[in-house]
């Protein structure tokens, strides 16, 4: 049985990763268990890990859904100095989606559903009440 889950990005500058990934996440880590190394829960059981070292090359892309692709878009090329990337969507997908690459080549990217009917249950689902607009 599995119940929760954490994925590692790596950072060669383990100061300016935590400075950008907070940024990303709009938020601290909620913990930061020894030096080199912090950890966020994104939702409840799910974690994502910055470590200092090299990134691996090829691995991903970690996908986060959001509300609007095109605000988090705009948001992350303007605070994070991202270059501009595509979103893509296709008719049999129910989701559209973009990927981009942090500046120590880790693979991240976003997706948004397009039913908000479907975004909403899901939602629900996942983090109940507890969903901060």
């Amino acid at each position: 049985m599995i119940f929760e889950m954490t994925y590692q990005v790596r950072v060669s500058d383990f100061t300016e990763g935590l400075r950008w990934y907070k940024g990303l996440l709009n938020k601290d880590p909620d913990l930061t268990p020894h030096e080199g190394f912090a950890e966020w829960e994104l939702i409840p059981g799910c974690w994502l890990q910055v470590s200092e070292g090299t990134a691996s090359e090829g691995s991903g892309p970690l996908r986060f859904g959001v509300l609007s692709i095109e605000d988090e878009k705009s948001r992350i090329k303007n605070e994070l100095d991202v270059e501009s990337f595509e979103i893509f969507s296709r008719e049999e997908v129910p989701v559209k989606w973009a990927t981009f690459i942090d500046p120590w080549g880790n693979q991240i990217g976003l997706f948004e559903y397009i039913n908000k009917h479907e975004e909403n249950k899901r939602i629900q689902t996942i983090l109940g009440n507890r969903l901060e607009v």
